[in-house]
């Protein structure tokens, strides 16, 4: 017998713990279903499903019993009537597209969306016939203006990355609501602790699994959330493509967010008080930060958000040696790509994210060579700034 929580209370920590477990049999953790293939009673049973008359599970590509109980707690947490799980971001970025837009169709998408979107917009969906514009983020006029009659749907993100600039969520909707298309919105540095699109009006909400709603850096995963009606075609979409988040994963994820709350409030604490040393540091030039008042989006993100999260963007005070020294001098900090797990991460996205493309080109992106991303983990607030401090001082920044 499967035993789902299936009415949320409205109270995040709560529903990251209760909402969609299978307690199958009485045990209290969610089991890991790791079946491919789900078998019928007898004939009477297998054609009363085929009739939806009955709920099964048929086939793990269609459906996961790990993976629906994955599915119904990040649904309560995003206020969503329905989300679907899979395997990592980029699958639902894409699937998401791909469900709704067909060929001839166009969308708008603001441009310091995260680059592997902007590069599946720019070099695959043209070989599907469908077109797109990239507007400047902040710019709502041009968002406005950029919408034509075959446009199916507005995708932005926020916070961004790197430099965390924060869409107006109440404006892409009117924009949105007013010409009838579809609403998207990026929200996996945000987080739905921090700031729940769907409450805002937004249509569909993708999140990466994989970073703070995992928590652990140690699974890959992507979620889309809204009404059941436009969740569906991409449902379907992924029926027929595959894409699908494995039942560990799922199990992992499930764990992951029952802590959930508690780290999200942690990490939006540590990366305040990190941000706010930073700008007093004569060897940073900026910090980028939606809490910092310094910050160009920080009225916008004080309206709609309930934290700023956990990611804290500066500028070495040097060049790019100087830059490279400071990070190669740090010993808590370690340097990888990601975040949202409990270790802090720090990377310099001009060699690890835009390595393959010019340093005209980067710099028109605003990728500058002195450019560093800090993703905060869960240590002692003090002993990261220790390190960053040690960091400074060693690699002869002004």
């Amino acid at each position: 017998m499967n035993d789902f929580t299936e009415h949320p209370t409205g109270h995040p920590d709560t529903d990251a713990v209760h909402c969609g477990e299978n307690r199958w049999r009485g045990t209290i953790t969610t089991p890991i279903a790791y079946s491919s293939t789900f078998v019928f009673k007898n004939v009477k049973e297998m054609l009363a499903f085929g009739k939806a008359e009955v709920p099964h599970y048929e086939y793990s590509r269609y459906g996961n019993p790990t993976r629906q109980a994955a599915e119904r707690k990040l649904a309560a947490l995003e206020k969503a009537e329905r989300a679907v799980l899979f395997d990592c971001g980029m699958s639902a970025v894409c699937g998401t597209v791909l469900a709704h837009c067909s060929q001839g169709q166009h969308l708008v998408i603001t441009d310091d969306a995260y680059k592997q979107t902007l590069n599946f917009v720019r070099t695959v969906l043209p070989r599907f016939g469908i077109r797109a514009s990239v507007v400047a983020m902040g710019d709502y006029h041009a968002m406005a203006d950029a919408v034509c009659k075959d446009t199916v749907m507005i995708i932005s993100e926020s916070p961004t990355n790197p430099y965390l600039n924060i869409a107006d969520v109440e404006k892409v909707v009117r924009i949105a609501r007013d010409k009838q298309v579809l609403s998207v919105i990026d929200s996996t540095f945000a987080t739905p602790y921090n700031q729940r699109p769907l409450d805002q009006g937004v249509d569909i909400v993708i999140q990466s699994t994989t970073k703070y709603l995992g928590g652990h850096n140690d699974i890959l995963g992507g979620s889309v959330a809204g009404k059941a009606s436009v969740v569906e075609p991409i449902y379907q979409w992924q029926r027929v493509t595959g894409g699908v988040m494995d039942p560990m994963s799922c199990y992992l994820l499930i764990r992951g967010l029952k802590t959930f709350g508690l780290r999200m409030a942690r990490l939006n604490s540590t990366a305040m008080t990190v941000a706010q040393w930073l700008e007093k540091r004569p060897q940073v030039k900026r910090v980028y930060y939606p809490g910092l008042p310094s910050h160009p989006h920080h009225e916008i993100a004080r309206r709609q958000m309930k934290g700023f999260g956990a990611v804290v963007t500066f500028e070495v005070n040097g060049n790019l040696e100087q830059t490279l020294a400071f990070l190669d001098s740090l010993k808590l900090c370690l340097m990888g790509p990601s975040l949202g797990g409990p270790e802090t991460l720090i990377t310099h996205p001009a060699l690890n994210s835009y390595y393959n493309v010019s340093r005209e080109e980067r710099y028109q992106l605003g990728i500058i060579d002195e450019l560093v991303r800090l993703s905060v983990g869960l240590e002692d607030p003090e002993d990261i700034i220790a390190d960053l401090e040690q960091g400074l001082a060693k690699c002869g920044a002004r």
